[in-house]
């Protein structure tokens, strides 16, 4: 079973080619692998009790480049995110907002094949 996680946003920032960026510190539960948090829907709670909803996107090279190792090390992550239902009388998610993950979890590589980054096109 997958615990929930949780972060809190350090800092938020609009991306500089589309979406926002949010700079997580995990507070509670597991840290997430990468493949784990990509397209994950997260839940962001203002401390006024406002909730928003986004999408992670990716994960910007602000910080350095991510990995699984890094957020195991320092608890820390930099995701981009789309958020649903913005628009102009919204709030953005900003720093201080608590943000939980259902579904998210480290990656279970026990038992599993590596996944095949041969080139499936031929030229030819």
């Amino acid at each position: 079973m997958v615990s929930q996680t949780t972060f809190r946003v350090i800092d938020a920032f609009d991306g500089p080619h589309r979406g926002r960026v949010l700079r997580l510190r995990l507070q509670n539960g597991d840290a997430p692998s990468l493949r784990s948090l990509k397209g994950a829907r997260l839940r962001a709670v203002s401390p006024d009790g406002v909730e928003r909803f986004a999408r992670v996107d990716g994960f910007p090279l602000v910080g350095g480049r991510a990995s699984d190792e890094s957020i195991r090390r320092t608890g820390r992550i930099d995701v981009t995110v789309t958020q649903e239902g913005s628009g102009e009388d919204q709030l953005t998610i900003a720093a201080t907002w608590e943000v939980t993950a259902d579904g998210v979890g480290p990656h279970l590589s026990e038992g599993l094949e590596a996944p095949d980054r041969r080139c499936r096109d031929t030229i030819g």
